[in-house]
């Protein structure tokens, strides 16, 4: 990579990043100190500006790197990531955002919280908020490592581990300082910059092929060196059994997952009313939607320009697949077109990891603070020390997420959120759903379902090629792999529906009719929210 690349790369990130910690300052000064100036940006959001950073939120470099990265490597099974994304987004819609906007303050412990004794259901949400929010950012890391590593030659490891380090180090900041008003407003650029470039990117792309979608197709498939079976079924997860239950565990994760991710979830408490919730999820799904049928333009167009091989000889996990198309369609590695899309490309993918860093800490944060400090103290917390407590939580879950983004430096990008989105699925979603649906659910009941999701699906990945077994594990050299599948969802997602069922037939505990009739009418109504 040649010093023009990495030189306007890194002017253009250091302006971005210079925006973003100018946003982050004028915001700390007008700052109130209050929960809900730090945790919801005082709802003062419109529904368009909390859809753009819904989709901002949610459009991470798992689906920018990884999910082209995974389609320029195997043709359509990589099509799964953007196809699952998309879909999750109707789940979230139908099922749980009005309903959440409407029963909560902060977070997903507040919806359960309502009708439950509030500690060991706080303790347990929070918990599983937390360990799915360190999940995910460890995607991102590895995506700053996987981008700084191609941009300096991708001789460097030294570099990836500061880049990790750097971009851990701005996200607190970003939280610390601004809140959920810095961080929302780091989103919407974020969303306006990335959407930006996909649309030049994929324009490109097509003009390539004068138009022609099958024609990219099918050199695609020439490229690759698998033929047709490149556009069909089966290249990934079709080879045997186990393959295809790896297929269904990943699907299942990826569309019952969003509805469990806290970072997700907490942007419903930005806006005013469920009115205008529902209207965000809306304006977030058409900009979902458009991103990720771009995704597939980008991932054929990566394995027909780029090739698979060069993108797998630059990362194996094909995480820099679109940062190499960039570069081709600028021109190559000579030219100033092709530097100057490079860097672009570049910069906007630093940006959307910064600016999804900074949401998932936040939300992450605001759990350790709201939930579990708030939980086991035996006086309520002062709303200021809460938020005390929630800026400390950003420095302790930025080094966790280092630390685990140094170790899990060589996966995709979208395998690695696939992960977080099994354990949301496995832990958070059976208990949000009984508690807003499940007139006769317990707090035992709350406290299994969270638990019996949570400890397999984490055990699962543990004993799972992923961790050891194999070259492409995180240990290669060890072997204590006693569970065939990559991803947990296929069997994690029922034990957390079955555990919540178990705790509350089994509970002595009478549900609080009078609680979940309240609950109910404000979910459906609105009365009373806050």
């Amino acid at each position: 990579m040649t010093g023009d690349h990495q030189t306007l790369a890194l002017l253009l990130f250091s302006a971005f990043v210079a925006v973003t910690l100018g946003i982050t300052t004028w915001v700390s000064r007008h700052r109130h100190g209050s929960a809900e100036e730090f945790y919801a940006g005082g709802r003062l959001f419109s529904p368009m500006e909390n859809g753009f950073a819904i989709a901002g939120d949610y459009m991470s470099a798992a689906s920018f790197l990884g999910i082209s990265g995974l389609i320029a490597l195997f043709g359509y099974d990589g099509m799964l990531y953007s196809v699952g994304f998309l879909v999750a987004w109707l789940v979230v819609l139908f099922l749980v955002a009005e309903l959440v906007r409407n029963c909560g303050r902060f977070t997903l412990a507040d919806v359960v919280a309502a009708r439950m004794s509030e500690r060991p259901v706080r303790i347990a949400a929070g918990t599983s908020s937390v360990t799915v929010s360190v999940l995910y950012l460890v995607a991102q890391m590895v995506g700053a490592g996987s981008l700084v590593a191609l941009l300096l030659g991708g001789t460097s490891e030294a570099a990836q581990s500061w880049t990790v380090i750097g971009v851990g180090a701005l996200m607190v900041i970003y939280v610390s300082l601004g809140g959920m008003r810095a961080t929302t407003w780091i989103q919407i650029v974020k969303a306006v910059l990335l959407l930006g470039g996909t649309v030049a990117l994929t324009v490109l792309v097509l003009v390539r092929f004068h138009g022609d979608f099958d024609q990219l197709l099918l050199t695609a498939a020439e490229r690759s060196g698998h033929g047709r079976s490149f556009l069909a079924p089966g290249l990934k997860y079709g080879g045997d059994w186990t393959a295809r239950f790896d297929f269904i565990s990943l699907g299942l994760a990826l569309v019952l997952g969003t509805a469990g991710l806290p970072h997700i979830l907490s942007r419903f408490y930005t806006v005013p009313t469920a009115r205008a919730a529902r209207r965000s999820v809306v304006w977030s799904i058409g900009l979902i939607g458009g991103f990720y049928l771009m995704t597939i333009v980008l991932g054929f167009g990566a394995a027909a320009i780029v090739g698979p091989e060069a993108v797998r000889g630059s990362n194996a996990a094909g995480n820099t697949a679109v940062p190499l198309l960039a570069l081709d369609l600028g021109g190559g590695a000579d030219s100033t077109g092709g530097t100057v899309l490079f860097a672009i490309v570049a910069a906007v993918a630093f940006a959307t990891i910064l600016a999804v860093v900074a949401g998932i800490t936040l939300a992450s944060s605001a759990s350790v603070a709201h939930d579990l400090y708030a939980s086991l103290r035996r006086r309520r917390a002062k709303p200021r020390s809460e938020v005390a407590v929630a800026r400390t939580a950003a420095v302790g879950i930025g080094v966790i997420a280092i630390a685990l983004g140094l170790l899990a430096r060589d996966l995709n990008v979208a395998f690695l959120v696939g992960l977080a989105f099994a354990v949301a699925a496995s832990a958070n979603l059976p208990v949000l759903l009984y508690s807003l649906f499940w007139r006769g659910f317990t707090t035992r009941g709350a406290v299994w379902s969270v638990y019996g999701g949570l400890i397999p699906a984490l055990a699962l990945v543990l004993l799972s090629p992923v961790v050891s077994g194999s070259p492409e594990s995180l240990f290669p050299g060890v072997d204590f792999q006693y569970f065939p599948l990559q991803n947990p969802g296929l069997v994690s997602i029922p034990l957390g529906f079955v555990a919540g069922w178990l705790g509350t037939v089994t509970s002595a505990e009478v549900a609080d009719e009078a609680k979940h009739a309240e609950t109910e009418v404000r979910s459906l109504t609105g009365a009373g929210a806050v």
